[in-house]
C-alpha cells in the first residue's frame, strides 16, 4: 500500500454526524464494502439480502431479531447474518455499527 493513499477515519466522530439508519459507504476492500451506520433506539424494518452481512458493533448495542429469536450484540461483538435470512432491528438499538458486505 502506498502511504500517500492511506486514510485514517475517526469512526465515532463520523457516525455522530450521520442521520440515523442511513449507512455511509466508507470504502471497499476487494469486493467487500465497509459501511458505517448510526442507530438511534428506533426499530428498523425486517429485511433480507442476497449477500451475507457482518455487523460489528463499535459502541452501544444491536438488538437483532433473526428467525424469531432476539440476539443482542454489544460493543466489540460481531453478528454474522447469512444471505437470504430475514432480520429486523428491534427498538432500543443504539450506537455505531460497521457493516461489511459484498
Amino acid at each position: 500500500m502506498n502511504t500517500a493513499e492511506a486514510v485514517i477515519v475517526d469512526l465515532p466522530a463520523l457516525a455522530r454526524g450521520l442521520p440515523a439508519w442511513q449507512s455511509h459507504l466508507l470504502g471497499q476492500i476487494g469486493s467487500a464494502r465497509l459501511k458505517l451506520l448510526r442507530m438511534d433506539e428506533a426499530p428498523y424494518v425486517e429485511e433480507t439480502h442476497d449477500v451475507s452481512e457482518a455487523l460489528l458493533v463499535l459502541d452501544g448495542a444491536l438488538r437483532l431479531r433473526i428467525g424469531g429469536a432476539l440476539r443482542v450484540a454489544g460493543a466489540g461483538q460481531l453478528c454474522l447474518v447469512p444471505a437470504g435470512v430475514p432480520h429486523a432491528v428491534e427498538e432500543g438499538s443504539t450506537g455505531t455499527l460497521l457493516i461489511m458486505d459484498t
